[in-house]
């Protein structure tokens, strides 16, 4: 997948044969050969011209739009009304309680191990961590003996409470961080979360539009009105293996890190904390950079990219067709 974000105030994507030319006035600041192209980012006030926009529905780019500081406005999306026999069997998987339980059971899973394995190669041998990783623990076999949906989810909401506490640990003081807030996000360290998992529910949306299932038709998350909870879903195991390690690495002083001097409070409530151009840029590469890396492909004896892993996850269609019976969630080693 080759993707490519356009930030630039008041740029305009023009088209031209088969390119797309990224303008600021008469200067032209990127050319993108649609033949390269998967997927397109515009962040903020970006314009795109109504050929730029046939042309990419023509080439099946998924366009995706976002504010500067990472919220999700929506996508620019095909006729996907070719899948309705596999979204119409997505249904009824869906009400099918012990199936969607199996299911939703392998998610959490893969979820609860990934954030104790986080948690674990960064400890640095701190005391305070054992309660969290033992309390994971806990829920991670609890979870495995979940009689219903709702008590699953009460597992995985007490696995994630341990998951941030352990988190805190490993933030710098000064951050403020204290557990995970999101609607809005009140902290820089908070703001950082909720702007990569936004980058990877992009990934993920785009992954399940490829394969023709509906990503609101979720089997763990419940289900809701603007809810994309089969996105939701599929996200949970990735959000620990490359959304906290991304931002993890930013502010703990690795290569091209983040600084409390990136962010400044507003007055707005929707909005109370907003990040810089430049720490927008080095989260996105960040997480672009993340995804390069490679991990063990779930059920199988090979390592391919996080980008990779993400395709392939998003390839339930099988378990949905009755192809393949056990779904596989990536584990962090």
């Amino acid at each position: 997948m080759t993707t490519v974000y356009v930030r630039e105030r008041g740029a305009v994507i023009r088209k031209q044969g088969e390119r797309l030319r990224v303008m600021s006035g008469d200067r032209e600041l990127l050319h993108i050969p649609l033949a390269d192209l998967t997927q397109l980012v515009l962040m903020g006030n970006v314009q795109l011209t109504t050929p730029s926009a046939i042309v990419l529905l023509r080439h099946d780019v998924d366009v995706v739009f976002m504010s500067y500081n990472g919220a999700y406005y929506g996508r620019l999306n095909p006729n996907t009304s070719k899948y309705a026999d596999l979204r119409h069997k997505q249904l009824r998987l869906c009400d099918d309680a012990a199936r969607s339980l199996a299911l939703a059971r392998r998610i959490v899973i893969g979820k609860v191990t990934n954030q104790r394995v986080v948690l674990m190669r960064r400890s640095d041998d701190l005391p305070e961590m054992t309660s969290a990783v033992q309390g994971m623990m806990a829920m991670y076999k609890a979870a495995e003996g979940a009689r219903d949906l709702d008590q699953l989810r009460g597992y995985e909401g007490k696995a994630a409470a341990y998951h941030f506490a352990g988190l805190r640990l490993l933030v710098p003081a000064e951050w403020g961080f204290e557990t995970r807030q999101y609607y809005p996000p009140p902290d820089p360290f908070n703001a950082l979360l909720s702007f990569v998992y936004t980058l990877l529910r992009k990934d993920v949306e785009a992954n399940l539009q490829l394969t023709g299932l509906d990503a609101y038709l979720g089997f763990f998350h419940t289900l809701g009105y603007d809810r994309p909870a089969l996105a939701l879903d599929l996200m949970e195991e990735f959000r620990a293996a490359v959304g906290d390690l991304v931002v993890l690495n930013l502010v703990r002083g690795g290569a091209g890190g983040i600084t409390l001097s990136d962010f400044r409070r507003t007055s707005q409530e929707d909005t109370p904390i907003r990040m810089s151009d430049s720490a927008a840029e080095k989260l996105v590469a960040a997480y672009e950079q993340r995804l390069e890396e490679r991990a063990q492909i779930p059920g199988a004896n090979e390592q391919t990219s996080y980008r990779r892993i993400i395709e392939l996850q998003a390839r339930l269609a099988r378990i949905v067709r009755g192809e393949a019976q056990d779904y596989q969630p990536l584990l962090l080693r």
